[in-house]
């Protein structure tokens, strides 16, 4: 099974965007730069996103891309589809032909494999990605105050 990193960059790119939700356009430079992907392979990506109504563009000085649905409506499984990026487990891409035209032994084990990865990525939406990196941050932010706390070489401060 492998999702290759097409599906994991749009993925990572569209969570970029949307943890700017709000605060206007933006830049695929600026995506490239923080996430350290390619800018040429980002246009090829984000050309497929807005083609399937997921990001919108804004030409000219200031340009760049928003988001165009609710964040909640927009799952990963939806983000990865429209990359054409296929999940699959099976050896046949899900023709049935693996095993001299039949399907192997193990095909209907692989497709609900299939059925039950893009059921949690289907379930899983921008809205739910933003919200646990936000929560993360927080607590990285606590985990430092901690530290603090207990002084530079990280015992515990007496009480």
């Amino acid at each position: 099974m492998r999702l290759t990193t097409k599906g994991r960059f749009a993925v990572t790119a569209m969570l970029d965007l949307a943890l700017r939700n709000g605060e206007g356009p933006v830049t695929l430079a600026g995506i490239s730069d923080r996430q350290k992907i390619s800018l040429s392979y980002l246009e090829q990506l984000f050309g497929r996103l807005r083609r399937h109504g997921l990001v919108e563009s804004v030409r000219g000085p200031g340009g760049g891309y928003y988001i165009a649905k609710d964040l909640k409506d927009i799952s990963t499984a939806d983000i990865i589809r429209a990359v054409d990026e296929a999940v699959d487990a099976t050896q046949c891409g899900g023709e049935g032909n693996c095993h001299d035209d039949r399907p192997c032994l193990t095909h209907d084990l692989w497709m609900g494999l299939n059925a039950r990865i893009f059921d949690y990525l289907g379930s899983v939406n921008l809205a739910q990605l933003v919200a646990g990196h936000q929560q993360s941050g927080e607590v990285q932010i606590l985990d430092k105050r901690s530290a603090k706390a207990r002084g530079k070489a990280g015992a515990p401060v007496a009480a």
